[in-house]
């Protein structure tokens, strides 16, 4: 018997509506959605563990995957299926995740599975905020305790007028595009990046976006009205008793606050507040395992912990400042440099506090582009950014592996930001790659990324317009009164409400990141924090400029020099020649690297040399294979072969035409080798090309009539 289906259909902006499907497919997940918009649909369900996890955090694990059956398309590789998580699968569960994460309680350990299916790829809609809808529909249907539902959404800007949801032909002439997540009263994340937009221009935006954030949320009460409301998840709240964090703010609270106004480092501070930990917990236990009350050695951690957080945020909130000894809107110390590594084609150190990142330069050709195989899309990325966060940048022992989630996700950042003011490849056809390693890190190693990014691709020579910086600004939020964070510490972003990051040129944003621990950012807070960034983006631009102020003039030494020919597609044929002949040659010939490939119906050559004469004689030898031969015209050519009837001559390389045996000299000749050898260099001139491309050569007119002598 066929399932009963309940389906609403949301119009989130005029004419334009998703569709959210429950009680089809997929019923022994708690919960379970198909949105779709378009011909695009995505699977989300939602389950939850009956049992608690041991851990001390919210175990949330978001699974965004694209199938390529989807789209009609087979897998590449050998194996013909999909394997591990692409880059964009693994940033768009992270923008999901980072969307729920804020919306369920405290104390809730519960683990909570939220998988996205990509089961139709429509060729209109990508699927990434489809997926969004989906996932809090599902959580709503499956009685968890989440003070849902949310919805995101893309805005675009086109020609002006803001988009919600563009197609991918919209968001390709786009200049913003954002991914916002909110509730009916509130945002609770925004990721994206923009052609250097006004903060005015954001806050628009995010209002475009909050107006159809509100429809699609109200559309999943309806969803939930419609298949009934599901029965609450039984859970008792594993936080930390409130006795004994009052017991330890009595008895340990002036110690705490004696400390976090102390002087400050980073090692200090956390050893200080390991040691006061440590103290309590000799003294309340003593050589016992718990309390008469039942109380841990890890409780009472914990319960230091919490009277830290409230001695903190008191101190920021009540005192107006920071455990470093900052105002609201100071940005640490700043020391950069650039050139410190001498064999990369570009490098910079740049250094905010006890943040800092080590980036490079790498400028490679077109063999070296990032390959991009998705199911919406098949690219191949010039531009790339590669952040790597070791172990020993926070002192921790432990091991190398490949990049994490949260490694990937500040990697795109970090590129989004600095994708605005890279070249074109028709003004710079190099493929670049930054490497930006992070040395130290206390709070916002991804901004200071983008800054040592930037100065690095200076330091290379390529020609940005101008230079981009990027900031984190924090939030402190108690009862009615709210603060605003400028630079935030790690220690700020662990105990505060929000991180939000913000890069842009001074002319405006090119990327942002926003992430809530608490259920919503008003309007005016998220206009303050642009505001308050701007400044502190300024400011940290003042010194990268007094660091280096313009993009060198020349190439590293050690970096390729490239230079990009445009030919007739038919003759790309003749430059590779057979089996790569022709084009290997060259290459020996003249030390160089060089690629030839058609981009929209034009031949595109590409020689990658190490000096400016490498260069030039490849070009030279490209142009003459290119080059179409002309009846008239006079050439130096060179003999291949000898026959009876008279020479051939290679006029251009791989163009031979027949210097027949009357057309030598005047006189009579009876053997040709009296006048020519093979490799010899001979002056002719071009009589006919036949419609075979056979070309008919002659030496007279260089040949003296009385001494048979070629005349030069």
């Amino acid at each position: 018997m066929k399932p009963e289906a309940h389906i609403e259909d949301i119009e989130f902006v005029p004419d334009r509506s998703l569709s959210l499907e429950t009680g089809r497919i997929a019923k022994q997940a708690d919960g379970s959605v198909v949105a779709r918009l378009g011909d695009t649909m995505v699977l989300s369900t939602a389950t939850l563990s009956d049992s608690v996890n041991e851990s001390n955090f919210f175990p949330l694990t978001v699974d965004y995957r694209e199938k390529f059956a989807a789209g009609g398309k087979v897998p590449g590789g050998f194996i013909k299926r999909e394997g591990r998580p692409t880059d964009k699968e693994t940033l768009t569960s992270r923008l999901i995740d980072r969307a729920i994460r804020p919306l369920f309680p405290d104390g809730f350990y519960h683990d909570v599975h939220v998988v996205n299916f990509v089961i139709s790829a429509g060729q209109d809609f990508d699927a990434d905020v489809i997926a969004g809808v989906g996932s809090s529909a599902a959580l709503m249907l499956s009685g968890a305790p989440f003070a849902g539902p949310f919805a995101e959404v893309r805005v675009g800007r086109v020609g002006g007028d803001y988009v919600v949801n563009p197609t991918m032909q919209q968001t390709e002439e786009s200049d913003i595009d954002l991914v916002v997540a909110g509730k009916e009263d509130a945002l609770v994340m925004v990721e994206g990046e923009a052609e250097e937009i006004s903060e005015e221009s954001m806050i628009e935006a995010l209002d475009v976006a909050h107006r159809s954030i509100r429809r699609l949320c109200e559309g999943q009460h309806r969803l939930v009205e419609q298949a009934g409301e599901p029965e609450p998840f039984d859970w008792e709240a594993d936080r930390v008793p409130e006795q004994l964090v009052q017991r330890m703010r009595e008895e340990y609270g002036p110690k705490v606050a004696d400390h976090i106004h102390g002087p400050y480092s980073k090692e200090a501070f956390h050893g200080g507040i390991g040691d006061l930990k440590d103290q309590a917990v000799d003294d309340v236990l003593g050589d016992a395992s718990e309390t008469p009350e039942g109380y841990t050695a890890s409780d009472i951690r914990d319960a230091i912990g919490e009277v830290e957080k409230g001695e903190m945020r008191n101190m920021i909130v009540e005192e107006g400042k920071r455990i470093d000894g900052r105002d609201q809107t100071d940005v640490r110390d700043l020391w950069m440099e650039v050139g410190y590594l001498p064999r990369v084609h570009g490098s910079a150190i740049f250094t905010r506090g006890e943040t800092q990142v080590l980036g490079s330069i790498t400028l490679g050709t077109s063999d070296d582009v990032q390959p991009v195989d998705e199911v919406f899309a098949d690219t191949d990325k010039s531009f790339y950014l590669h952040y790597r966060f070791p172990p020993f940048s926070v002192g921790e022992a432990s091991y190398l592996r490949g990049p994490k989630r949260r490694e990937i996700g500040h990697s795109m950042l970090a590129e989004r930001a600095l994708r605005p003011v890279i070249p074109e490849q028709d003004q710079f056809p190099y493929t670049i790659r930054i490497n930006a390693d992070v040395m130290e890190s206390n709070g916002s190693s991804s901004m200071a990324s983008v800054c040592a990014g930037s100065l690095a691709l200076m330091d290379a020579g390529v020609p940005i317009e101008k230079p981009v910086a990027g900031i984190a600004m924090g939030l402190v939020q108690e009862d009615d009164e709210t603060t605003v964070l400028t630079d935030i510490l790690g220690q700020e972003d662990h105990l505060g409400d929000m991180d939000f990051k913000l890069t842009g040129t001074r002319d405006g944003i090119t990327a942002c990141q926003m992430d809530m621990k608490i259920e919503g950012l008003s309007r005016d807070v998220m206009l303050k924090a642009l505001k308050q960034s701007r400044d502190a983006r300024h400011h940290i631009l003042d010194s990268m400029e007094e660091t280096i102020a313009e993009p060198r003039t020349e190439l590293s030494s050690h970096a390729p020099r490239l230079t990009k020919l445009t030919i007739d597609p038919d003759r790309i044929g003749a430059v590779i020649g057979p089996g790569g002949k022709v084009v290997k040659s060259v290459q020996e010939e003249t030390n160089t690297e060089i690629t030839v490939e058609e981009e929209e119906g034009v031949g595109i050559v590409t020689i990658a040399a190490t000096n400016q004469d490498d260069a030039e004689a490849a070009i030279e030898r490209i142009k003459q294979i290119v080059a179409v031969p002309e009846e008239g015209e006079d050439y130096i050519g060179t003999v291949k072969g000898i026959r009876d009837f008279g020479a051939f001559v290679e006029i251009m390389p791989e163009k031979t035409g027949l210097l027949h045996v009357s057309e030598i000299d005047y006189d009579y000749v009876e053997n040709v080798e009296d006048y020519l050898e093979v490799g010899d260099k001979v002056k002719v001139h071009l009589l006919e090309v036949h419609d075979d491309g056979k070309m008919r050569l002659t030496r007279k007119p260089f040949v003296s009539e009385e001494n048979g002598e070629q005349n030069e």
